[in-house]
């Protein structure tokens, strides 16, 4: 299985995943049809499947004439969505499964940034491979999602189902934030020297207009404050040692950065 990044709208990513040799393809949250369109036409692959891991429009904008393009495409979303998916065919729990060419991939219930938020994880299919994470809006590089529709209680549980995934998986989360995620992540963990480091290296790639994502797990586990709820600095930097306060002061903080 082979992965596209897409970038689409201002800050958005889709992903193309791809079988050379079935010819076929998937895709995660399309939020625009034609530059799909135009990626499958390149490279010669037949979409079967639609990824989406919540109902809003930058991440289902494109299914309708994706579907219109390729009827017999399956559209798969969270059991939660029903209703606010175009064209959903396939309704997603905790613990589902969903398959793409040579690869199984699992579904997580990830409630935080939206009520009925998923995401699909592709275990690696041999040693010499890494998983791959397409977690939406729930994890981002060097942040996370906003809280629109869930609390903080349940981002804390959504995330630290992700946080146990081994550190080599890759993090296909769908938008470009990394920049600004640093900065406000200096904002409250400045004595992290991974965290210095990584800001620095974002930094550059971002002057040359080179794109940040896919990140690894691990990275996110040394630098990332929303994956760092228990880590004494950033308790200290809020002034809580409750796990779920600790990650909500910092939610609000990053509002309102």
């Amino acid at each position: 299985m082979q992965v596209d990044r897409i970038p689409v709208l201002s800050d958005n990513y889709i992903f193309l995943l791809h079988d050379p040799t079935q010819k076929i393809a998937a895709v995660v949250d399309p939020a625009e049809a034609q530059p799909v369109l135009q990626r499958l036409q390149e490279i010669d692959v037949q979409l079967v499947a639609i990824f989406n891991t919540h109902h809003h429009s930058d991440h289902v904008g494109g299914n309708r004439q994706l579907i219109q393009r390729f009827p017999d495409a399956c559209v798969y979303g969270g059991a939660e969505d029903k209703g606010r998916i175009p064209g959903q065919q396939v309704f997603l729990q905790e613990g589902d499964r969903v398959e793409f060419a040579d690869r199984i991939g699992e579904v997580f219930f990830v409630p935080g940034h939206t009520r009925a938020h998923i995401a699909y994880y592709f275990a690696p299919a041999t040693a010499e491979e890494t998983g791959d994470l397409f977690c939406g809006d729930t994890l981002f590089a060097g942040g996370c999602g906003r809280l629109f529709e869930g609390s903080p209680t349940q981002m804390v549980s959504s995330l630290s189902k992700l946080r146990a995934l081994p550190d080599t998986t890759c993090i296909w989360c769908a938008h470009e934030y990394t920049l600004k995620n640093l900065q406000f992540a200096l904002t409250v963990d400045g004595g992290n020297p991974d965290l210095q480091s990584r800001y620095a290296e974002v930094k550059a790639a971002r002057s040359r207009f080179e794109a940040t994502v896919p990140s690894r797990l691990g990275v996110e586990k040394r630098t990332n404050p929303f994956l760092r709820w228990d880590t004494p600095t950033l308790q200290s930097a809020v002034n809580s040692q409750d796990p779920v306060q600790t990650f909500a002061r910092l939610r609000g903080m990053k509002d309102r950065f």
